[in-house]
């Protein structure tokens, strides 16, 4: 193993299961763990004695299930900081197989520091209910309730995960039911178009969602005849916004999240843009991107709202 895992006044060696040998000092790991300070007080062999330990240099050598891999972040957080920085772990599986190794040798601060890994955004993004469960099983109210705003990227009744085992039917349904709050929440901003005006004082800061052009009169984009949205300060609003408005806020009953918006604003533009409108095609894309930033803004600020309802 590379250093600090290879000093020559070491006094025993752990071997991975993949073969590699890491020359550690008992004292550091005694200290960091009741499991070593008890495996460590038991008599230890030497070569003079006949057991069937195996000694490398003088060492007893003392195998591992764990790789490589695994072990040496492990083995990292358990050294002082002045011989091993703690280890960047950025992998979801990778932080999982240190966390359960963690707890299998007794390394408990080890464990909270390695959990904590789990709750960047980057795996938060890609791995949400997965590390949901694991904050509940290691009763982390903060993280639980980090990764169930993370999880509102995901569809309301998600599909197996292998850490399902970890959490509680309980625990499913607060989460299942948080979900359902946050995009009934959410569906107030539909019935109360306040939150427009307020932004947009008037309809000249936002012609391109009525189809004016600077000269007051109407670009040749279809304009809404259902009735569903009010006239924007006199003006009937856009056929293809008054399609990105109900498209959203029904995809936002499936995803409450930002990204839902992000995502509907460039499919209305790239629509807008299908239309070959002139003026539109030129005013909609800084427009509707501006709006999306509002609306998302409503919806983060709805969202924060909402509880939780899980104690521990």
């Amino acid at each position: 193993a590379p250093s600090p895992f290879d000093h020559a006044r070491a006094d025993v060696i752990l071997r991975s299961s993949d073969d590699v040998d890491f020359r550690v000092f008992k004292l550091f790991l005694s200290l960091a763990s009741p499991f070593f300070e008890t495996l460590f007080d038991l008599p230890q062999p030497s070569e003079e004695m006949n057991t069937d330990v195996e000694m490398k240099d003088g060492l007893p050598v003392i195998p591992v299930s764990e790789d490589n891999k695994t072990l040496d972040p492990l083995l990292r957080f358990c050294y002082p900081c002045t011989l091993a920085e703690d280890p960047a772990l950025e992998d979801f599986r990778d932080i999982v197989n240190v966390l359960e190794a963690a707890k299998k040798y007794s390394l408990d601060t080890v464990a909270k520091t390695v959990c904590k890994s789990l709750f960047n955004p980057k795996i938060l993004e890609a791995n949400s209910l997965r590390c949901f469960a694991i904050a509940c099983c290691t009763r982390m109210q903060d993280e639980c309730a980090l990764a169930a705003r993370y999880m509102l990227w995901e569809p309301l009744v998600p599909t197996w995960f292998e850490e399902i085992e970890l959490i509680t039917s309980t625990e499913l349904l607060t989460l299942l039911v948080y979900h359902r709050k946050c995009a009934t929440a959410i569906q107030a901003l539909k019935v109360d178009l306040s939150w427009i005006t307020t932004e947009y004082t008037q309809w000249a800061a936002a012609p391109w969602m009525v189809g004016k052009t600077s000269s007051g009169s109407y670009c040749n984009c279809a304009r809404s005849s259902s009735g569903k949205y009010p006239l924007f300060y006199g003006n009937t609003v856009a056929q293809w916004w008054e399609a990105f408005m109900d498209s959203t806020f029904l995809d936002l009953q499936e995803k409450p999240c930002a990204e839902t918006i992000r995502q509907d604003v460039e499919k209305a533009i790239q629509s807008v843009r299908q239309r070959n409108c002139g003026h539109c095609s030129a005013v909609v894309p800084g427009g509707m991107r501006d709006f999306g930033t509002v609306f998302i803004n409503k919806v983060e600020e709805i969202i924060s709202k909402v509880t939780l309802s899980l104690r521990y």
